[in-house]
């Protein structure tokens, strides 16, 4: 995993980034493209990680809420790379965009699969297990270092069912 770095996604990344969530999630997950493809990319931040010889591998974005909270979403690794520290890679640069805009916590609709990588991350699960585009998830929270908060908000007696929605 050494080595292993993510930056901010530019416009000449655009393509890549497009490219990898279809495979990731429209190919591989059944995820219908007009679920996985919201309008809401153009207010996002996007980071990306790439491999070893320059392919991008592995992408996430960061919606800023009004509240000064946050949501992430839209992390998808290509398969060849899973397990290699690229998606953590990702995960920290949006961490890292998250505290220098100000946000306190960042929220995020975790795959029921990928719980055990977000709580590697430090996030806390928040409420029940919900179907989101056919998918188990469970919503997940984190405090940001260095933006006023000092741990992962419980609220999940304040959640007890969502409902079915797209993923931020």
């Amino acid at each position: 995993m050494s080595g292993v770095t993510a930056s901010v996604a530019g416009p000449a990344d655009w393509p890549e980034v497009v490219a990898l969530r279809t495979r990731v999630f429209v190919d591989e997950q059944g995820v219908p493209p007009e679920v996985e493809q919201d309008g809401r990319d153009a207010a996002a931040v996007h980071a990306v990680s790439r491999d070893a010889s320059g392919r991008l591998v592995a992408t996430g974005r960061l919606l800023l809420r009004d509240d000064g909270t946050a949501t992430i979403g839209r992390m998808a690794a290509d398969e060849a790379v899973r397990g290699r520290g690229h998606g953590a890679a990702v995960l920290a640069e949006l961490h890292r965009q998250a505290a220098e805009r100000g946000v306190t916590e960042v929220e995020l609709h975790a795959q029921v699969a990928a719980r055990t990588f977000y709580e590697r991350a430090g996030y806390a699960a928040v409420g029940n297990v919900f179907e989101e585009a056919g998918i188990a998830h469970v919503t997940m929270r984190r405090a940001i270092a260095g933006a006023g908060g000092s741990g992962v908000t419980d609220r999940s007696g304040c959640e007890e069912t969502r409902p079915v929605r797209p993923s931020e």
